[in-house]
């Protein structure tokens, strides 16, 4: 690994003289989301299921039900930045998770601060944005760019959303697989990315860890036919919380594949929209497992799946 994945701090050991810190903490920072389906409550059930705990910083709150985002609220930097650096100076922290920052004001100072907590890992998922005004994903991912990800360890993202943003001017014959996108992101700093959602023959998909030079890991799973909303917040948050615990990365990423595929077959439709991932179907008895038919089709666009984001070249 390299020194931008440095080994986490064991959780057991004392975090003062003759104290133990007891489990793993985890810093994260996301919006608000209303349906549960994703944002901070998200993390914190994906998180708690794997064995870490979470340090929730809100950096804004979501308008939106299950069917998808309508606005979002953000909070000023000052009002993060407050939240973030006071649990930071309590608790020590084992990694760092980025999910929707809201602003790029907001952007530069998790930066700034990843940077004061230089060999803390960071593990920064980039979301599905063509909900938001174009004026204002441009803003974003501009900051993201220059100012986050220098300091990441860990990109997740859709394959699509990843190509959009790092690889706009594409124009390969072929579309441009994990390492592409990976050498993308390494030339911006990120020694590793995790690249969700790739169409595979036979109703599969794969979802790729790499490096310009290498796959790391990959875990292939069968499509579900499903809108799901959260699943990128619920793998990020895994991966994060699996990292904090001591687990190398390519075994935690394996292991949260496997837990948001799980999560995600015993998935419900707590309204009328999309597909929430069950972050506690471990806690499902014997009698409720396997027959959720939630996630079947039910009116939602066939062929769909949590991972799949339709390809518009007229979005970014």
């Amino acid at each position: 690994m390299t020194d931008k994945l440095p080994e986490t701090a064991d959780p057991e050991s004392p975090a003062d003289e003759g104290e133990s810190q007891g489990l793993a903490c985890v810093l994260c920072f996301n919006a608000n989301d209303p349906s549960g389906a994703g944002g901070l409550s998200g993390d914190v059930l994906a998180m708690g299921s794997v064995g870490a705990h979470t340090l929730p910083v809100v950096t804004g709150a979501y308008v939106r039900d299950t069917s998808g985002i309508q606005d979002f609220y953000p909070f000023d930097e000052e009002a993060v930045g407050e939240q973030a650096r006071g649990i930071a100076e309590d608790v020590p922290i084992q990694v760092i998770k980025v999910g929707f920052a809201g602003t790029p004001e907001n952007i530069a100072l998790i930066a700034e601060m990843a940077d004061d907590y230089d060999g803390v890992p960071v593990v920064a998922y980039m979301p599905n944005l063509s909900w938001w005004e174009d004026d204002k994903i441009d803003d974003y991912l501009d900051a993201f760019r220059e100012l986050l990800l220098p300091q990441t360890s860990v990109l997740v993202g859709h394959h699509s959303t990843l190509r959009r943003w790092l690889l706009p001017e594409w124009s390969g014959e072929r579309n441009p697989g994990p390492r592409d996108i990976a050498k993308a992101a390494s030339e911006l700093g990120v020694p590793y990315t995790l690249v969700t959602g790739l169409p595979l023959p036979e109703q599969h998909i794969d979802n790729v860890l790499a490096t310009p030079e290498t796959v790391i890991a990959h875990e292939k799973f069968e499509r579900i036919e499903a809108v799901f909303a959260g699943a990128g917040d619920t793998l990020s948050a895994a991966l994060a919380a699996l990292l904090a615990t001591g687990m190398d990365l390519p075994d935690a990423t394996s292991e949260a594949l496997a837990y948001l595929d799980r999560s995600l077959d015993e998935g419900f439709r707590p309204g009328m929209g999309q597909v929430v991932p069950d972050r506690l179907f471990w806690a499902l008895s014997d009698d409720d497992t396997g027959n959720n038919e939630e996630t079947e089709g039910d009116g939602l666009p066939p062929g769909a799946d949590y991972f799949e984001v339709p390809f518009n070249e007229t979005k970014h």
